[in-house]
């Protein structure tokens, strides 16, 4: 019975850690995905302005 309980409580224990570091952890992955979005969308428009300004 002991071990039950130290066993629901060291399984409470790390699910609640999990949990705290899932939450942490999504809001670091939006800023990257949004960073690597917005590097890629720079890195395609970029030689599209260049080369107008080329043509002009």
């Amino acid at each position: 019975d002991m071990l039950n309980k130290a066993a629901e409580f060291y399984e409470d224990e790390v699910d609640n850690a999990v949990g705290r570091l899932s939450a942490m952890m999504e809001p670091i992955i939006i800023v990257i995905l949004g960073l690597v979005i917005g590097t890629l969308l720079v890195a395609m428009y970029l030689p599209l302005f260049n080369l107008g300004n080329v043509v002009a």
